[in-house]
């Protein structure tokens, strides 16, 4: 069975030509209030620091435990000067 070939290559046409329009850059004619600008620096300010916090807790929590053992098993075990007498 043959196909029709140009009926496809039109499909794919227009399809290319809308991605190339929704692609062409256009100037945006809107203005953003005090308040809306501020809240979204707020709101990515908050977001950078819960990232940041996230990623200092899940980093400084075993390390805190790692050093929390490492003290307690240097308590332990007694020091030379202590066995020889």
């Amino acid at each position: 069975m043959k196909r029709n070939l140009w009926v496809l290559n039109r499909g794919h046409a227009a399809t290319l030509l809308a991605t190339a329009l929704v692609g062409l850059p256009m100037a945006a004619q809107a203005y953003v209030g005090p308040g809306a600008g501020l809240t979204a620096i707020g709101t990515m300010i908050a977001l950078i620091a819960a990232l940041i916090l996230a990623v200092v807790g899940f980093v400084w929590y075993p390390v805190k435990r790692m050093m929390r053992a490492k003290k307690a098993k240097a308590e332990i075990q007694p020091t030379p000067s202590e066995t020889e007498s």
